[in-house]
């Protein structure tokens, strides 16, 4: 992928992950990016302060961190990790898994011993409205120079620090950058004549072509049910605009019953009764349900974020030519073009402030944020961060990469993003609703309640923080 500098920072996040920052606590104040300076008081001992040591690590201690073992594993860390301990002698990374970071970090959270850096990522990841007061403000991080010396901010590529501003707290460093897109094999595609479809009319075309050859046009698993969700929101703000993302960010009333989602969801059920989705996702583990398209080839198309080729390196077809473009549109004219995208900063990192090593857990996450770190996770995991100049232009022989910046640069500044899902921790009870309508056992409009319910419950629950998006 050639995300070189200059045509990255010309890319205008404003619409979607910059304006994300832009968050109001309801009754509150205007939110900066800037955050509260970083100046929380860590816990546990402490060290002397310099340009190597900027958030005072104490000698010879122990960083705890717990990383979501997902897409790009946990060996990117592990690297970080390698390179930490040489800069602080007799210091050590204690780097470990999880799949499941809500069940095995929330009990930490309440006994007051969570880990001291955490990718909080993944379907089970903690709604950050749960945690977000006990978190530390990384505006300290984004402030101290990097292991080249160079100020970190000044390294990051424009709006991904917005994803993970809360109220003014840059509470999460968000270290992926990841494009969301529809996936497909190029050489089976070129094989066949095909075209990828650029509406949902198309789509439905498509999955007639795919039927007549024995394949499906989509695949899903139980646990990545509502990647066909993040699909239909991406594929509804393209004909609805922003009001369509606002409405759901801020959990309106009848928000999934807005016109442009409707349109989505009645397209996918079309999709679904005419076979042109592979039965049993629902029972089906999810990475294997993208073998059945990746090396099977089952199927023709996938929904997933650009995580998708390194999760799959290990189960794809030889000479696939995994390739990403725009999700389908509803028609020729919606106020964003076909060529609009959903992209942001992912991968959320925190800090808790009462870890007993949190000036650690910072130290570790600057490692990451260094030049020789960033760039062994864009060679290695096929995906870039939000360090700049880190990927060459050949995008280390992928296609999926080299694809990701031919996406990025067709949309311009229609990019966009939203965060109610990990704000608020639903995704668990979504996949319910969405197995069941991928299933063929429910319809439209019980998706639509199913969702709505959802979202009202925690509207009206008046124990949840709610946070405002403008």
């Amino acid at each position: 992928m050639n995300m070189h500098p200059k045509p990255m920072e010309r890319r205008n996040f404003l619409r979607g992950a910059l304006a994300a920052a832009v968050l109001l606590p309801l009754g509150g104040s205007l939110a900066s990016c800037a955050g509260g300076g970083g100046t929380t008081t860590p816990a546990g001992p402490t060290g002397t302060v310099s340009d190597t040591n900027p958030f005072g690590m104490a000698d010879k201690a122990t960083v705890d961190a717990v990383i979501f073992k997902g897409g790009y594993g946990i060996d990117y860390v592990d690297f970080a990790g390698k390179k930490f301990e040489p800069l602080h002698s007799g210091s050590t990374a204690k780097i470990a898994p999880s799949t499941d970071i809500s069940q095995e970090l929330q009990p930490r959270f309440v006994g007051g011993n969570p880990p001291d850096l955490i990718d909080n990522s993944g379907a089970k990841s903690i709604g950050f409205s749960t945690i977000l007061a006990q978190l530390e403000d990384l505006t300290s991080v984004t402030e101290a120079k990097n292991l080249e010396g160079t100020v970190i901010k000044d390294t990051l590529y424009e709006g991904v620090l917005a994803p993970g501003t809360f109220d003014g707290k840059l509470a999460a460093l968000n270290y992926v950058l990841t494009v969301y897109a529809m996936w497909y094999s190029a050489s089976l595609f070129e094989e066949n004549g095909w075209t990828v479809p650029k509406t949902w009319d198309e789509a439905l075309a498509l999955g007639a072509k795919a039927k007549d050859k024995g394949k499906y046009l989509f695949v899903w698993g139980k646990e990545a049910a509502t990647y066909y969700q993040e699909m239909a929101i991406a594929s509804a703000v393209k004909e609805g605009g922003d009001d369509v993302r606002l409405a759901l960010e801020n959990l309106k009333a009848d928000c999934w019953s807005q016109p442009a989602l409707q349109s989505v969801f009645a397209a996918m059920e079309k999709a679904i009764k005419a076979g042109y989705f592979k039965p049993g996702g629902s029972g089906t583990q999810f990475t294997a349900a993208q073998a059945q398209w990746s090396n099977a080839q089952d199927a023709l198309l996938y929904p997933s974020g650009s995580w998708i080729e390194n999760e799959m390196k290990d189960q794809t077809k030889a000479d696939f030519k995994m390739t990403g473009a725009p999700v389908p549109a509803i028609s020729s004219g919606g106020k964003f073009p076909y060529e609009a995208l959903h992209s942001a900063a992912g991968e959320p990192f925190v800090v808790p402030t009462q870890g007993k090593n949190a000036a650690g857990g910072k130290e570790l996450l600057r490692v990451m944020l260094s030049k020789d770190a960033a760039t062994n996770f864009a060679k290695t995991k096929l995906a870039p961060t939000i360090v700049k100049g880190t990927v060459p232009a050949d995008g280390f022989g992928s296609t999926a990469l080299v694809s990701q910046t031919k996406m990025l640069d067709a949309a311009g500044s229609n990019i966009y993003t939203w965060n109610f899902i990990d704000l608020y921790g639903t995704n668990k009870d979504m996949l319910v609703v969405w197995n069941t309508f991928l299933d063929g056992k429910s319809d439209v409009a019980a998706l639509t309640s199913g969702l709505q319910k959802i979202t009202d419950k925690v509207r009206n629950d008046s124990s949840v923080k709610k946070i405002e998006v403008k």
